[in-house]
């Protein structure tokens, strides 16, 4: 009697333990396998999002490349990499071409470098005689030129001409003035040779 009672208790206890032998051979793996392939899943999502955005910035960078070569074509032709003093004298003549004055004095300085902007400003020296708006407009066209310019003083004074012993005063003006240029030439300065800052920088590397 009591054998035939173990039977439905040793029928169920084998059928759990082949329940935990399913469990532990097939439905685990499978689940290990679903929970690799979820962490798969949001990793290839994560890098998805992260390509999207750097498309998305190399698309704002190629539409913006314009703009930007534009900016740098005019910060180089306002503080180019040279002094070129040549040309930056035919600038200041034109200008007083065209507002009317008459140099007697136009001297360029030594450039000198700015440690702090890490520019060479070029000093120049201006001595002209016109009429009052003609130098005001002489002045202005020198802080509008197509290279950066600024005046730093002006001095002005009643016109004079000489007829003999005697000096006469006129109605034009006398202008003493000095200005400042700039160049991103590194190596323009006292004891230096003015040229490109990339030349200079390979001769002492060599």
């Amino acid at each position: 009697m009591l054998r035939g009672s173990r039977a439905p208790i040793v029928a169920g206890a084998g059928a759990v333990a082949l329940a935990a032998i399913l469990m532990f051979f097939l439905v685990l793996p499978k689940m290990g396998q679903v929970s690799s392939a979820q962490a798969d899943l949001d990793a290839a999502e994560a890098q998805q999002l992260t390509l999207e955005s750097q498309l998305a910035a190399l698309q704002q960078a190629e539409a913006a490349a314009p703009e930007a070569k534009a900016t740098i074509q005019r910060v180089e032709q306002q503080i180019p990499p040279t002094v070129d003093e040549p040309g930056l004298l035919l600038l200041i003549r034109n200008a007083a071409t065209r507002s009317g004055i008459a140099f007697s004095n136009l001297t360029p300085g030594t450039p000198t470098l700015d440690a702090t902007s890490g520019l060479s400003t070029i000093p120049l020296a201006i001595t002209a005689t016109g009429s009052y708006f003609q130098i005001a407009e002489f002045l202005y066209s020198i802080e509008t030129l197509p290279r950066a310019a600024k005046v730093l003083t002006v001095t002005l004074a009643p016109g004079t001409s000489a007829e003999g012993s005697t000096t006469t005063v006129t109605n034009l003006l006398q202008l003493q003035a000095s200005a400042v240029l700039y160049t991103s030439d590194q190596s323009a300065g006292p004891g230096s040779e003015p040229g490109p800052t990339e030349d200079a920088a390979a001769v002492g590397g060599a």
